[in-house]
């Protein structure tokens, strides 16, 4: 199993033990819930620096993008040797030629 599913697995637990842990400080008055909300943050944090390091460890760009050039191919492309069709200059969502638009007693 790789270290960045393992990670992710371990996000739930880690929340809940921070839960009870902040629930053993307020019992004990030493930190209110209304003061815990950095601790949260923090473990979030922690949590996704530790999946993108176990990402890069393993091979992958720390982000989409990081790695000019490795995109995998689009499913909408057309197959390889074949033409691509050009690009529409139209910005309706239903593509009208002029004529069209003067049948329908626009001006033009």
């Amino acid at each position: 199993m790789s270290r960045y599913i393992l990670i992710r697995r371990l996000r739930g637990p880690a929340f809940l033990l921070l839960v009870g842990i902040i629930a053993l400080l307020h019992q004990a008055d030493v930190l209110s819930w209304g003061h815990a909300w950095p601790l949260f943050l923090i473990l979030a944090g922690v949590l996704l620096l530790a999946e993108r390091a176990a990402l890069a460890s393993e091979g992958y760009p720390p982000y989409p993008g990081a790695m000019p050039g490795q995109y995998p191919a689009s499913p909408y492309a057309p197959p390889a040797g074949e033409p691509v069709p050009p690009a529409s200059t139209s910005t309706s969502i239903v593509p009208a030629t002029q004529d069209d638009y003067e049948r329908r007693g626009g001006q033009s």
